[in-house]
């Protein structure tokens, strides 16, 4: 049994990854699932590739820009009353997008608001899962964000029978009316007090009191007197800074530049695999398949790679597992535009879709190792912010390559290295710091033996009689003085 304030590791947990679970297939696999409208939107409206894949961008970019409102929300309204409007939102997007008579439209209703709404539900719903996991945060992490790669897996042939059957407008409209159960996966959220959270609170005030003091004051802040409004809106401020004190630490620096090459990279992929697989004689079906396949991969990905990495052995190594989980989709980029059929185009979705659902298992648990638990909900909301632009950028970018070019190569090069240099750049930093981290154990272990020779010389001399009581405190100030150089 875990420690009264300590993360229960089951129970109610439980519940929270399952809510998790069908949050990530609500927003993520329906995102993904917006590329098999791609073909669709853009005979419907006649436009090019750049203008029709703004649709898939803006709604990734408003997902992760958004992000942070979804955990300022989480952390001091509710994470059950965030997700329940983030529902309502994204079902609204979706179901005015059905009505679409221009792509502005869209870009409004299946961009904006559908992403805003998503963004309000994604990051608080990870986030609770770090709160209900610390021993087993990898496997919960791993079987929560599964529902990702499941919901593409089942949607993918599901959404392309919709559009057959009732046209775009009708798959979208249905769409609409499943991502209303976000309302209830908010319900599942139940709130949990850890010892963490406590320490946020200012270090001069008792921290049992702080909580039940602040809400006292802000109910009664019209009948007090101006110095308790000023001491609450200064608590309030130090609490609000201590939530993302994290930003100013060097090892999140770094995560937050190699997330975005990362994003960058992995973005254009689930827009333009399903046109790619029918430039090369691909038949409809099959484009959709090859999403199921990346899809329920995804799932094996996830899975396996939180049950390794909560393993003793690996466990200090889940930095490493992720930038190899990055590099290798970085790879697999770089062989998509020598792979011409459909038997070819399948080995690359088993394997791009393993490494993918590998490495977005583990962002949360990185993010968690770096920043600790207390502001991991305020980090994820940050990292996933900086998915923002590159979301945006890079579908548009690839589609203005292909426009230019007449092939997805260098479209696909462009994604590869993109990532390939994210997990480089932690590798490096990752180097780097042990070798600093040796160097440093290096001089406080030198500095300590001639500490010790320099004081068991002095006992020695002056139980000689050789040195008098002066002389000693002499070389123990001297020694004192060495040290602290």
């Amino acid at each position: 049994r875990a420690p009264r304030g300590s993360p229960p590791d089951g129970g109610w947990g439980w519940m929270i990854v399952a809510g998790c679970f069908l949050v990530t297939i609500c927003t993520r696999a329906v995102t993904r699932c917006i590329s098999i409208f791609f073909v669709e939107f853009q005979t419907y409206f006649g436009q090019d590739y750049a203008r029709t894949a703004w649709i898939h961008s803006i709604a990734d970019c408003a997902t992760m820009l958004c992000a942070p409102l979804g955990s300022l929300i989480s952390n001091h309204v509710s994470c059950q009353v965030g997700i329940m409007l983030g529902g309502l939102l994204a079902s609204t997007g979706l179901i005015l997008s059905s009505f679409a008579t221009s792509l502005e439209h869209l870009y409004l209703s299946l961009g904006v608001l559908t992403g805003l709404g998503f963004a309000l539900c994604y990051s608080p719903a990870i986030a609770m899962v770090g709160k209900y996991f610390n021993r087993r945060k990898a496997l919960a992490y791993g079987i929560a964000m599964s529902g990702s790669g499941i919901g593409t897996f089942i949607l993918a042939p599901v959404v392309q029978l919709l559009i057959e059957q009732f046209s775009w407008r009708g798959a979208l409209l249905i769409l609409g009316g499943f991502v209303l159960n976000l309302c209830v996966c908010g319900a599942l959220m139940r709130p949990i007090a850890l010892k963490e959270d406590r320490k946020t609170a200012p270090e001069f005030l008792e921290q049992d009191y702080v909580a039940d003091a602040l809400k006292q004051d802000l109910k009664q802040m019209s009948s007090c007197s101006p110095l308790i409004k000023a001491w609450s809106r200064e608590c309030l401020c130090y609490c609000s800074w201590k939530e993302y004190d994290f930003l100013l630490m060097p090892g999140f620096m770094v995560l937050a530049v190699s997330v975005l090459f990362m994003a960058y990279g992995c973005s254009p992929l689930f827009v333009y695999l399903v046109p790619y697989a029918l430039t090369v004689g691909v038949s409809h079906h099959q484009a959709a398949f090859l999403m199921s396949i990346l899809g329920v991969i995804d799932i094996v990905g996830n899975i396996t790679f939180g049950w390794l990495t909560d393993r003793r052995c690996l466990k200090k190594y889940r930095h490493f597992c992720y930038l190899f989980a990055v590099g290798m989709d970085g790879l697999c980029c770089l062989f998509l535009p020598v792979l011409q059929n459909f038997p070819l185009l399948v080995p690359f979705s088993f394997t791009f879709g393993y490494f993918d659902g590998a490495y977005v298992t583990l962002i949360p648990v990185v993010t968690a190792d770096v920043v600790g638990t207390s502001s991991l909900s305020s980090a994820l909301g940050v990292v996933y912010f900086l998915h923002a632009i590159p979301y945006l950028v890079s579908p548009p970018v690839a589609g203005w390559l292909v426009d230019t070019t007449g092939s997805y190569t260098a479209s696909f090069l462009l994604c590869g290295f993109s990532m390939i240099f994210s997990s480089m750049l932690l590798c490096f930093a990752r180097v780097a710091k042990k070798i600093k981290k040796r160097r440093l154990q290096s001089l406080t272990s030198d500095a300590n033996t001639k500490e010790h020779i320099w004081t068991n010389g002095a006992i020695a001399y002056s139980v000689a009689g050789e040195l008098d009581q002066k002389d000693v405190e002499f070389l123990a100030a001297e020694t004192n003085s060495y040290s602290n150089r």
